[in-house]
């Protein structure tokens, strides 16, 4: 298998596959097993229910949480496999042909995608903030940047040379565009639910 562009192993990037691939799928599992308490018992009180601010009961029960005809948990158990698989065969040596990074890039963009409108319709529409959600929004919004950046820096994803630097040098920064991101996410919770009057 071959990787266009590049010769060396993105090793850091791999390690971050797995350390988010892990957190996201553990925050996935925690969900998916809250779901299985509140199919057994609709009255049950869930560990994830701390306020009425901040719960994952009313995401679960909602249309929101089954967009797809099953619990929305049951992609990132599935999914968060991904990373995990690519992050260890990347440390193991292994180097993936473009077509396998295109893939790889399409499917974590529809899962910014979709985070991103989970988020909306949390702030916006349900007015909670899903603990193990959060999880998720945490871990796939740089996850994103990172795949995004690389295939655009290596040449997997045809770009002129100045974005093909300008990405390399992004790559450095992806921590900050992180946390930019998480405060946006921030501000708009704070303006749309008051998190901080809630708290305090």
């Amino acid at each position: 298998m071959t990787q266009p562009g590049s010769r060396t192993r993105p090793t850091a990037l791999a390690v971050w596959f797995v350390l988010a691939g892990v957190v996201g799928w553990w925050a996935a599992f925690s969900l998916t097993m809250e779901r299985l308490h509140l199919l057994a018992d609709p009255d049950v009180i869930l560990g994830c229910d701390i306020s009425p601010l901040v719960q994952c009961g009313k995401n679960l029960e909602s249309w929101q949480g089954s967009v797809f005809g099953f619990p929305n948990p049951i992609l990132g158990l599935t999914g968060w496999v991904a990373p995990i698989v690519v992050g260890v065969a990347i440390l193991a040596g292994a180097r993936f042909a473009r077509w396998f990074w295109l893939l790889f890039a399409l499917g974590l963009t529809f899962a910014f995608v979709f985070v991103i409108w989970l988020i909306a319709q949390s702030l916006f529409v349900l007015g909670t903030l899903c603990p193990w959600c959060m999880v998720t929004w945490l871990v796939t919004i740089p996850t994103f940047y990172a795949v995004i950046l690389h295939v655009l820096r290596t040449g997997i994803l045809p770009a002129p040379r100045s974005i093909r630097s300008g990405a390399a040098k992004l790559m450095g920064w992806m921590p900050l565009l992180a946390v930019i991101s998480y405060a946006i996410i921030a501000v708009i919770a704070q303006f749309r639910l008051d998190v901080l009057g809630a708290v305090f």
